[in-house]
């Protein structure tokens, strides 16, 4: 009796120290190793991808924004599936598209109505958009609705219009668009294309120094 308490106890404590030593390995010392390695060598992707603006954190490089006014560029529409409500510092969209099919009605009157708005929107004085020039990212969202990306044509388009709003030559801005395009990733995986957000924080710096 005595004996098999004895091998009891010990088994207890052997299996009290290997589960000590995993919770400090697993739970404390690796966690702490790709920390220190990540903050190391990528400190900006390990914290989100941050873009600050004006000393403070204005979004993440990852995830697009909405609500931006006719004075900046427009990203992608986020016809996601609902309103997220855990994280609203954004005022994000649930990631997801719209489950509609290509020949769904009410997806091509989404399509039809943007495009018209994109129209009308981009025509101003002097320079008139036609509705073959809307790119098709212009009026459909990403499969995550998230997108943070636009196309260089859907950039192009709205060149004019920026420049009017901001009192700034086109040429300037269509220079702006095009420091901030990006290639193919590794030169062949992927589209040409231009962060939103990063492009209006560059175009706000631009407008503040003009002023």
């Amino acid at each position: 009796m005595n004996n098999s308490l004895t091998n009891t106890a010990r088994l207890l404590g052997a299996g009290l120290r290997a589960l000590l030593v995993l919770t400090l390995v697993t739970g404390v010392a690796y966690p702490l190793v790709v920390t220190g390695i990540a903050q190391g060598l990528f400190p900006g992707r390990a914290n989100g991808s941050e873009i600050s603006a004006g000393g403070r954190v204005v979004g993440s490089s990852l995830i697009g924004q909405q609500g931006y006014g006719l004075d900046y560029f427009q990203p992608r529409p986020a016809n996601g599936l609902g309103e997220n409500s855990v994280n609203t510092r954004y005022e994000l969209l649930l990631s997801g598209a719209t489950n509609l099919a290509a020949d769904n009605k009410e997806l091509v009157k989404q399509v039809e109505d943007a495009k018209a708005k994109v129209v009308e929107d981009n025509s101003v004085p002097g320079h008139t958009v036609r509705p073959s020039q809307v790119p098709a990212d212009a009026v459909t969202s990403s499969g995550s609705g998230l997108d943070p990306d636009i196309s260089p044509a859907y950039a192009a388009l709205q060149v004019h219009r920026v420049a009017q709003r901001n009192g700034l030559p086109v040429a300037r801005v269509e220079k702006l668009v095009r420091d901030h395009t990006e290639g193919r990733t590794l030169g062949f995986m992927g589209e040409p294309r231009v962060n939103v957000l990063e492009l209006n924080v560059a175009l706000r710096e631009l407008v503040v120094r003009k002023g």
